[in-house]
């Protein structure tokens, strides 16, 4: 199982800021969305991701004054890619290893998919509960 065909219906269009964006504005689109990161783009290439827990981090260290700044000072960078052909349960790893939740598909260094971890173990699940399913059917009729 890749991440190719874990994404493969998806709709183009990626939810992403840039560097300029405003913190409050990216904020605002967290909540809107009610999602919890963002893939940064600086002229079309990936920057960085922007989380919650980028936002927590500059509260604590510079107050509610980092709302006033821009994303490419708050942002996680250089971000931590996977490729299309990335599979599931390495990109499942790779996130648990390094304990975020978001990972930016790049291919040919262009931006076409960003997943979550929820993302990834549903896929996972759903794959698994297939062939428990499947393995039950055969069982029947053998």
């Amino acid at each position: 199982m890749t991440i190719a065909r874990m994404i493969v219906g998806r709709t183009p269009d990626i939810i992403s800021c840039t560097t300029t964006t405003p913190v409050r504005e990216a904020v605002e689109m967290l909540a809107a969305r009610r999602i919890g990161a963002l893939p940064v783009l600086d002229g079309g290439v990936l920057a960085g991701i922007f989380s919650e827990r980028d936002v927590i981090h500059r509260l604590h260290s510079h107050g509610a004054a980092m709302l006033d700044a821009v994303v490419g000072d708050a942002m996680t960078a250089p971000p931590v890619t996977v490729s299309p052909e990335t599979s599931v349960l390495e990109a499942l790893g790779l996130m648990t290893r390094r304990r975020f939740r978001h990972l930016p598909v790049v291919k040919d260094g262009a931006l076409i998919g960003f997943v979550s971890i929820g993302d990834l173990v549903k896929y996972r699940i759903d794959n698994i509960q297939s062939e428990a399913e499947a393995l039950r059917t055969y069982i029947q009729t053998a």
